[in-house]
């Protein structure tokens, strides 16, 4: 029998990656993209298994959720229902008299318009996920913000995800770990 509790009995040994997979089919309608989340975390969280709540992606910091949107938008592509909202954006671009003239700058306008709404609905579906692996123990959330860090969001507050030991070590064995990258801090002046 798997051990599928990150709470350790004393006749069950140690969480491992069957018994991490086992655990998230239990406690998420998508396991799979459950996981993907949390592969994702692992790989954007630094030396203290904490990710967010800004990631550094290609010279710019953009807040975690978005940043996992963005990372498995590509996955989405091929599907029949975004190759029709790419259609009905088209069409209402069209409509509205807004559609450039231009094939190609059309193109972008339309694949711009499309990854805005992918994300829009992208990051409640990254919510639901990090929920699930939140009641699984897998992940602890908090939100980090402008005034103060608090368990609840709102107050321009930013989500932070900060693995569980267990999920950690399975997750980030063998893993070089990002460089903790200084983003300036509230208050702070540079003096030259």
């Amino acid at each position: 029998m798997l051990q599928t509790s990150l709470k350790a009995d004393l006749d069950a040994g140690p969480l491992d990656m069957p018994g991490l997979v086992e655990l998230l089919a239990q406690c998420s309608t998508r396991p799979r993209y459950a996981y993907m989340i949390l592969d994702l975390i692992a790989k954007a969280a630094g030396p203290n298994g904490s990710a967010g709540p800004l990631v550094i992606h290609d010279g710019s910091a953009i807040p975690i959720r978005e940043w996992l949107c963005d990372a498995l938008a590509p996955m989405g592509s091929g599907y029949p229902r975004r190759m029709a909202l790419a259609v009905r954006v088209r069409e209402e671009m069209a409509d509205a008299g807004i559609l450039p003239a231009d094939p190609q700058e059309a193109a972008r306008e339309i694949d711009s318009e499309v990854r805005a709404r992918v994300r829009a609905s992208g990051k409640t579906n990254v919510s639901r996920a990090v929920s699930d692996l939140v009641r699984a123990g897998m992940l602890h959330r908090h939100y980090q913000g402008y005034c103060v860090d608090h368990h609840n969001r709102g107050g321009q507050r930013q989500a932070v995800y900060t693995l569980s030991p267990i999920a950690r070590k399975l997750l980030q064995a063998g893993r070089s770990l990002p460089a903790a990258v200084k983003l300036p801090q509230q208050g702070a002046l540079a003096f030259g």
